[in-house]
């Protein structure tokens, strides 16, 4: 490659991963919710660690075009792995105990990424499928492990740094799971924004053109696979902690499929798809189970027919105004930056 090209390449990953206005604002919003919003912490809760189960399927079915209706079964792995090593004991320091978690699910990722990658789309949906289903029957048979059917009950999780107490109110659960679905973001931003994350996208655009001109594709997906399996882990180890329960749902194929509608609600193949679609989605899902519970699926449902009708192009240009604000003062906070 041509210092030239060199240079064009360095210019083009320092322009993506450069912060956008909304970005900022995104975050700065979260992060006031810890303060302004102390009566929705629980719900908030919910939609953090949602988010980051949406963002690592993203990472897969946006990115790298790997697609999975099993997304649970890491997610599941987590959640039950977090909440093993609390109940006895194991691991008491709750950062410690979610790290754990996620490597766990990140090698049941790795074991798994083989055969997943191995057949086209239909082959990839029945086996992450069958993944799932075969880990939630086995934690419904070993049920003096996981409890079974009456789910893992008797879960304590220790004060974080060994000073912050889970309280009822979800105000420690908010701000720990915000904090990690933020960092755990940033470092899917970076990786996305990277030679790494352009190259997934030239194999899910023309994955034989890719391995034509080089590029390692099996390798590069299965690391992508194992990374998304790794914080769908985190995530599902979250939700234990955070409420100090978990049971066989975690496994089921509606957390899979309710994980799809949060990625068309919010859109993939962009990071803040899954964190957008989570929010819509949880959003929804509260308040129209209170106007009518039996009920809310339908509006749900609805919703995506509208996304489908409508289509997300039109939906997008919309935006187009807001958006070309916000590359203006893009463009001239990178000029000021080159200035300096």
């Amino acid at each position: 490659m041509s210092p030239q090209a060199q240079a064009d390449a360095a210019q083009l990953l320092a322009g993506r991963a450069r912060w956008h206005p909304f970005e900022v604002l995104f975050w700065l919003a979260a992060a006031a919710s810890t303060v302004l919003l102390p009566g929705h912490h629980l719900i908030l809760t919910e939609i953090a660690w949602l988010a980051l189960f949406a963002l690592s399927l993203d990472l897969i079915l946006g990115y790298a075009g790997i697609v999975s209706l099993g997304h649970a079964a890491f997610f599941g792995l987590g959640a039950y792995a977090a909440g093993l090593l609390a109940k006895h004991e194991l691991v008491n320091e709750p950062l410690l105990a979610l790290l754990l978690a996620g490597l766990a699910a990140a090698l049941l990722g790795f074991v798994t990424s083989f055969l997943v990658l191995r057949g086209a789309d239909l082959t990839r949906l029945m086996v992450t499928l069958g993944v799932a289903l075969l880990l939630r029957e086995l934690a419904n048979k070993h049920a003096w492990l996981t409890g079974g059917a009456d789910g893992l009950q008797g879960v304590t999780v220790e004060p974080l740094l060994g000073r912050f107490r889970f309280d009822m109110f979800g105000h420690t659960g908010y701000v720990y799971t915000l904090a990690v679905t933020f960092v755990l973001f940033l470092v899917a931003r970076r990786i996305m924004n990277s030679s790494f994350g352009l190259s997934l996208q030239a194999m899910k655009e023309n994955p034989a053109r890719a391995e034509a001109v080089g590029m390692p594709v099996s390798r590069r997906l299965i690391a992508v696979y194992t990374l998304a399996a790794g914080y769908a882990g985190i995530a599902g180890a979250l939700l234990t902690q955070t409420t100090a329960f978990t049971s066989l749902d975690v496994f089921s194929f509606e957390r899979s499929a309710d994980l799809l509608l949060v990625l068309i609600i919010g859109g993939a193949g962009y990071l803040y798809g899954g964190l957008i679609g989570a929010v819509v989605f949880k959003l929804l899902q509260d308040s129209l189970s209170t106007i009518t519970p039996q009920y809310w699926p339908f509006w749900i449902g609805l919703l995506l027919v509208a996304i489908v009708l409508v289509g997300r192009e039109r939906i997008t240009a919309w935006t187009a105004p807001l958006r070309a604000f916000a590359g203006r003062l893009d463009r001239r906070r990178g000029a000021a930056a080159t200035k300096a």
